[in-house]
């Protein structure tokens, strides 16, 4: 399933195999949470160079529901996406979106963040959506921990977690999918190594670090990093939730993480934010782009660079054409996505320390 092919230090160079190809890694997944990557196609994401999205069990479970995504056949069908798809828990949206939540032991009972509607989600319930969606990845459910939280709270919420971790893995799968495991313990080394132990003993096909950028500093997010990856078994995916800024995705690489998501390139493209160089960004709606008439970024080689400038897409901000948002976005993913290649290509040629001065 999943082989290192190369290292710098501690980071890796590697390839996941899914039932649906191969995956690259280090990996960027661009963020897919209702069934669509925010104003971009599957041809266009394919074009980009994406070998895998994500999706979430908690929207999709809200709309289009289950019924109908059985009907269409999962989410592969339903969103003419024919590569891998990773789908979340679940469990960050029921804490971080539900309302009127009340913790159970086999799961939460919550309302709806659209209606009100009542609804219960646990281990069993976040498998058995997830089996219905078809995800190429499917992950354990949890509970985030919030920030701040304090060390009682924070071991507290632990040993929920593992519990519903277990319950995860005895719940069945589709033939070839593959179930990761969620580490958490927020901001505390000793539960964040305790946790990492639990799920190896526990027995998954990857593993991830979850309950990070929440609200904690960049120091310690990369502490919660240190903490859980040594503990994580060489021979297996490692993939850092909902993160983050390219000097983070860097950083990260540096400690052994191979995946990451993050809705950063597509959030900031709708507010007209384009990435540039070692990790910033720059306004290209501001006014004073309104005569400039240079790419985005002239280093780079996305559509939107290749034949648009500053100053037009800047007027389609400014008069609400939609295009503005789509090139903007659409450069945003080619920058992640090429940052990873970049990324794999230092790894295997052994200056991948030279790149990461780039964004330190």
């Amino acid at each position: 399933m999943f082989e290192v092919l190369s290292r710098c230090g501690n980071a890796r160079r590697g390839v996941l195999t899914t039932r649906r190809g191969t995956v690259q890694t280090p990996v960027f997944m661009p963020v897919g949470t209702r069934a669509s990557v925010k104003a971009m196609s599957p041809a266009e994401l394919e074009e980009l160079g994406a070998e895998i999205i994500l999706g979430n069990t908690y929207h999709l479970f809200l709309r289009p529901g289950m019924e109908l995504m059985a009907k269409a056949g999962g989410l592969h069908r339903f969103s003419s996406w024919k590569r891998s798809i990773l789908t979340d828990s679940g469990g960050f949206q029921v804490f971080s979106l539900a309302t009127l939540r009340k913790m159970e032991p086999d799961g939460v009972r919550f309302a709806s963040h659209i209606d009100g509607t009542r609804f219960f989600l646990g281990p069993r319930e976040s498998m058995a959506i997830q089996r219905t969606l078809d995800s190429d990845i499917v992950m354990a459910f949890d509970e985030c921990t919030p920030y701040p939280a304090t060390f009682e709270q924070a071991e507290k919420s632990l040993a929920v977690t593992t519990r519903w971790e277990r319950m995860s893995r005895e719940q069945p799968l589709n033939d070839g999918q593959i179930r990761f495991g969620i580490v958490q313990g927020s901001v505390y080394p000793e539960l964040r190594k305790r946790a990492a132990e639990s799920l190896v003993e526990i027995g998954f096909d990857g593993y991830a670090i979850g309950g990070v950028s929440v609200g904690e500093s960049e120091p310690e997010m990369m502490l919660a990093v240190d903490a859980a990856a040594p503990h994580l078994p060489d021979n297996a995916p490692r993939y850092l939730m909902g993160v983050g800024t390219p000097r983070q995705i860097v950083e990260s690489v540096a400690r052994g993480v191979d995946m990451f998501d993050c809705v950063m390139p597509t959030r900031l493209g709708r507010h007209g934010s384009a990435f540039v160089g070692g990790g910033g960004t720059i306004p290209v709606k501001a006014g004073r782009y309104a005569d400039d008439f240079t790419p985005i970024d002239p280093e780079c080689s996305c559509y939107a660079c290749r034949n648009f400038t500053k100053a037009y897409i800047r007027h389609l901000f400014n008069v609400g054409e939609i295009l503005g948002v789509r090139l903007v976005t659409l450069h945003n993913l080619h920058y992640f996505l090429n940052l990873m290649r970049r990324i794999r290509a230092s790894i295997e040629n052994g200056t991948f320390e030279e790149l990461r001065k780039e964004f330190q």
